[in-house]
């Protein structure tokens, strides 16, 4: 029997959701720094979506969301 670890909604202390998070540490990013320039290619993943890409965006850029 498997346990899944919660992951959380937060990702690099950005509250983006539980979908987009677990994609994101799927996908092998664990930091902002670690995300592609162009954040856009993020919304292939599935549980990434519009929203968690410009919080990221903002995060990134020092911004609020």
């Amino acid at each position: 029997m498997s346990t899944v670890q919660d992951r959380g909604p937060v990702f690099g202390g950005v509250k983006i959701g539980r979908p987009a998070t677990g994609a994101l540490i799927d996908a092998g990013y664990r930091t902002l720094a670690d995300l592609p320039e162009h954040l856009d290619e993020l919304l292939a993943l599935h549980g990434v979506g519009p929203r968690a890409v410009r919080l990221l965006d903002a995060a990134r850029r020092g911004e609020p969301a």
